[in-house]
């Protein structure tokens, strides 16, 4: 059983810069396929970004130039580092484990391909 834990959510203004983390317990995590998904108020949950074990990042298309994924395996953790926030980009973002490694972009994207989740930090952006 793996338990995450978001922390780095706040409020700031557009053009902002916020650091997520996810810091995990238990399970192989240094062999995990890490992945953020956000859901904005009244949307349904979207993929943001995902990290192999290898360490090659795939972003959503609004995520990319923008947000960079990366991990500390020594210290059970992941990161979302966003820059240039927008108003759109308020949600609450959850970061969310697989206990394997997922090869296809198409399915890095899929919610129901993580085994855990997070319960979420909340993230406002105003402009």
């Amino acid at each position: 059983q793996v338990r995450l834990v978001e922390s780095g959510g706040d409020e700031v203004q557009a053009g902002d810069s916020l650091r997520l983390s996810c810091t995990a317990s238990g399970g192989q995590f240094s062999r995990a396929h890490l992945g953020w998904f956000r859901q904005g108020p009244g949307k349904e949950r979207e993929f943001v970004a995902a990290l192999g074990w290898n360490g090659n990042p795939y972003y959503a298309k609004f995520a990319k130039g923008r947000f960079s994924i990366s991990r500390d395996n020594a210290k059970l953790t992941m990161f979302l580092q966003m820059d240039n926030l927008e108003p759109m980009d308020t949600a609450v973002y959850y970061c969310a484990v697989a206990d394997k490694d997922i090869i296809d972009t198409y399915y890095m994207e899929r919610s129901s391909e993580y085994d855990y989740w997070g319960r979420g930090t909340q993230v406002t952006v105003s402009s």
